[in-house]
């Protein structure tokens, strides 16, 4: 997922997913794109970046790789993004798929394999992480061993202290899923938009978003069963939303490729 505009990297104006794990001239200025980084990372098949923002750049960037593109027409959440997928999803000659986002560059190769090969048991999969501060992250709610859903910081904070503790493992927002449940859940979801208030160029809106945590507990719901793989450390699941994220992956790329 390619879409969004990044707003929070102040100054930069670009696709954020094409600034630089090594800087030169600048922070946002340099070689070695998240977004290559992470498509390196990826099992081999088919690949399909879903855009929108300076889509033009992403393509020229990734030109001769082999991807697919698709776009999506508006920027209406990540569940947005897998709905805008959808027909080109119906077309591929596969059974599971892996969806990740554009930002989070340190997946490895191993913890993507370990999502795909649970894949025999669950419909879907989660990536968590254990951060030693939970901040403002989704949390699962696990019962024996399976995802029930995925619950919202604006949730979870109004929870005692006690329960807080119990739910220390949180969402990355990096999923495997079985094609055939996903395709079907997808035409749930399509159904069901979420109201969120957003400020776009100034004027705070009333927008319809779709969400990826709603198809969790749609599939769930319905009887379908979601796992989870837990990353290795905090750093496979970083996400680079600011200048400060930027500036901390670029010396965990230096510090892990020497």
């Amino acid at each position: 997922m390619v879409a969004g505009r990044g707003s929070r990297m102040q100054g930069f104006e670009g696709n954020k997913t094409l600034l630089p794990l090594v800087p030169e001239k600048s922070s946002c200025e340099g070689s070695r794109p998240i977004l290559l980084h992470i498509l390196s990372s990826l099992p081999s098949g088919p690949k399909v970046l879903i855009m929108n923002y300076k889509k033009e750049e992403v393509i020229n960037a990734t030109r001769g790789l082999g991807l697919f593109y698709c776009e999506q027409p508006e920027l209406n959440g990540t569940g947005g993004a897998l709905i805008a997928a959808k027909d080109f999803l119906e077309k591929q000659e596969c059974d599971q798929l892996i969806i990740t986002m554009g930002d989070v560059p340190f997946v490895k190769k191993e913890t993507y394999r370990k999502l795909i090969e649970q894949l025999d048991n669950h419909s879907l999969m989660v990536l968590g992480f254990c951060p030693k501060h939970k901040k403002q992250y989704g949390i699962l709610e696990i019962d024996k061993g399976r995802v029930q859903r995925i619950i919202e910081w604006k949730y979870w904070k109004t929870y005692s202290k006690e329960k807080q503790e119990k739910l220390n493992i949180c969402n990355a927002g990096i999923y495997a899923a079985r094609k055939s449940d996903l395709l079907r859940y997808l035409s749930v979801l399509a159904l069901k938009p979420q109201k969120v208030h957003k400020e776009v160029d100034g004027k705070l809106l009333e927008l319809e978003e779709f969400f990826i945590t709603d198809l969790v507990e749609y599939m769930v719901k319905g009887g379908l069963s979601v796992g989870y793989v837990i990353a290795q450390d905090e750093t496979e699941a970083i996400g680079i939303d600011d200048l400060s994220m930027l500036e901390k992956a670029q010396e965990v790329f230096q510090r892990e490729e020497g």
